[in-house]
């Protein structure tokens, strides 16, 4: 309980220096687009090749990851599946999808880790699932439908390297997997731009509130709300069904997996959405609301299964 608490505090306290930044017009007219494409373009890059860069994979291939997986797919195809017969765009629907299954692991996951599970590391697998596959999977859809037909086809093909996002992800790997040691010189001034990538997003985030409808409202009403539904309910459902009924999970094992998958939608979605400009509404008010839903969630899940 105290481990939810303290997550939720924490981002609850920036959102709201950042929706008071937009209230006063602090950072002029432009400051959202500015700090979304400071995230965007340095900080997020830079703190995903120092994760990364860091990181032990074989924990990508622990037991319980492929439940993760198979929700995270799950509720994502659900999306999908509905987008393609509403004609919501390959854009629109791209990003509810991420809405749906892509949890917020670093800054929430992390700290719910430590008091909710008592091992921060338990969360790591799902952190490296999304920022190895999902995420350079994603960002290349975007990247691909933003663009159209204007590029050649070769050049196409590169897109997972063009975005920056995918770029650090990637670069992070590789040297994670070749061993390489990369001196401080090197990685000190990457760790300090990393570092501004979360504040930034969720200043970002509250700056984007100012002035905002109330949730839910308008045409994007019914993707938001399927979007909370499948990250709030059907997503940790569904874990819980294959960990304990496919798998065998039980007891700590069971917790583990189904707390991580409540875990609800992660505020760089809002960064990808406002980077395209493509549902960024419907990213803002899914991420919002899963924020405030997971709250009751975690807690009945931690009482049911702890």
């Amino acid at each position: 309980m105290q481990g939810v608490l303290t997550g939720f505090a924490v981002i609850g306290v920036v959102i709201a220096v950042g929706y008071l930044l937009g209230l006063r017009g602090s950072l002029g007219e432009n400051g959202r687009e500015v700090l979304t494409r400071l995230a965007f373009n340095v900080a997020s890059p830079a703190l995903l090749f120092t994760t990364l860069a860091r990181a032990d994979l074989s924990v990508v291939f622990s037991s319980w990851l492929l439940v993760t997986v198979l929700s995270t797919a799950a509720v994502a195809g659900v999306f999908v599946a509905v987008g393609v017969a509403r004609g919501w765009g390959v854009g629109r629907t791209t990003i509810g999808a991420l809405c749906s299954g892509y949890v917020n692991s670093g800054n929430l996951g992390i700290p719910i880790s430590v008091y909710v599970l008592g091992n921060a590391s338990l969360v790591a697998p799902v952190m490296l699932f999304q920022l190895i596959v999902v995420s350079p999977l994603a960002l290349t859809i975007l990247d691909l439908s933003h663009r159209g037909e204007k590029d050649p086809w070769w050049l196409r093909l590169l897109t997972p390297v063009r975005n920056p996002v995918a770029l650090g992800s990637l670069a992070g790997v590789a040297v994670a997997a070749s061993g390489v040691h990369v001196p401080g010189p090197v990685m000190d001034p990457l760790t300090l731009m990393g570092n501004m990538a979360v504040p930034a997003v969720l200043l970002g985030f509250g700056i984007s509130l100012r002035g905002s409808a109330l949730p839910a409202r308008g045409v994007e009403r019914w993707p938001v709300l399927l979007s909370v539904a499948l990250k709030s309910v059907g997503q940790p459902a569904i874990a819980w069904a294959l960990a304990a009924g496919v798998f065998g999970l039980h007891r700590a094992a069971l917790l583990d997996v189904v707390v991580t998958s409540a875990l609800p939608g992660a505020q760089n979605l809002y960064t990808y959405a406002s980077r395209y400009r493509v549902g960024e509404a419907l990213a803002r008010d899914s991420i919002l609301l899963s924020t405030i839903l997971s709250v009751p969630v975690l807690v009945v899940i931690a009482a049911l299964l702890g």
